[in-house]
């Protein structure tokens, strides 16, 4: 197997874990939006640690000698903890939105509104002098009308319900999330980076759970898989294999694969949990994702820029 495709392969199995957590997500919302996700993000970043600690040790092996000055040293690190702290909390109020929603909603809506990041970027980019491709406007229009059929049934009256209304806003606020990523990540370690940020948000969510939450150990016990599958599995395994695939992957394809996300929420949503949609939910879904799809796509200039 190619390097290329083994990386397609690896971000295929990232997208089934983000996908699949979902549910995860869903199950474990019963034990209160703060304990569940204060937990599993801060075993996420737990589970970063070791990866850390080898890809360190293979790079000292690859070059034994360091030639930073011990100036270099102290601004990376103090850009990754930073840089952490910033993504962290942007991550802990994106998280919690959508963990709170998702109590309301299904892993499948949750799933396909939250992909809607995507298409919300571009639009705050403007904001920082960046261009919007123009197929990103055609994606808006189909989003829109992809989350009018998934989310709002006429008969009801026109309005988002409230698990689908968190879960909007925290596609925003991972738009946001993405923007700090954006910044501080070329300047720095990742994986330090991502660590940080788990560790961070996962330590506000506990603080929280304290405060506003019924503590029930015997409660988080019984939720030990949805806990550890969304820890371990999809902030500690996924964002590796994303990291490492992304070193081989076709930046087009890697980010193509990754919107399966939203599909794989959806058909493990129905596998596991029995959930079902309307026809009308369906379309809205092929929607979104084709909006998504569209948003991901490079624009011609891309393409040239690329081949140079």
């Amino acid at each position: 197997m190619s390097k290329r495709a083994r990386a397609n392969v690896m971000l295929f199995i990232t997208a089934f874990i983000w996908g699949s957590a979902f549910v995860a997500q869903k199950v474990g919302a019963d034990i209160g939006t703060f304990t569940y996700n204060g937990i599993r993000t801060f075993i996420g970043g737990l589970t970063l640690i070791p990866v850390i600690l080898i890809m360190d040790s293979m790079k000292k092996k690859k070059n034994p000698v360091d030639d930073r000055t011990e100036e270099e040293k102290k601004k990376d690190r103090k850009m990754w903890i930073v840089g952490g702290i910033c993504c962290g909390t942007a991550l802990f109020v994106a998280s919690t939105l959508q963990q709170y929603g998702i109590y309301f909603t299904t892993a499948g809506n949750a799933g396909f509104i939250t992909a809607l990041y995507c298409i919300i970027v571009p639009f705050l980019s403007l904001f920082l002098g960046k261009k919007i491709k123009p197929m990103v406007w055609v994606a808006v229009v189909l989003g829109v009308i992809g989350l009018y059929l998934l989310c709002i049934n006429p008969a009801e009256g026109f309005h988002l319900q409230k698990g689908d209304f968190f879960v909007l806003l925290c596609a925003f606020a991972f738009a946001c999330h993405i923007m700090v990523i954006d910044y501080f990540s070329p300047k720095t370690d990742g994986v330090k980076l991502s660590c940080v940020q788990f560790l961070w948000a996962g330590a506000i969510g506990i603080i929280l759970m304290f405060i506003f939450e019924p503590v029930n150990i015997s409660a988080i016990l019984a939720y030990w898989f949805p806990i550890l599958y969304a820890g371990i599995l999809s902030c500690g395994l996924a964002y590796t294999l994303q990291v490492v695939a992304q070193a081989d992957a076709n930046p087009t394809e890697a980010s193509l694969i990754l919107c399966l996300e939203s599909v794989f929420a959806v058909i493990t949503g129905a596998v596991i949990l029995g959930e079902s949609m309307h026809m009308r939910g369906y379309l809205g879904c092929a929607l979104i994702l084709g909006a998504v799809i569209l948003s991901q796509l490079p624009s011609k200039e891309e393409r040239l820029a690329a081949k140079n």
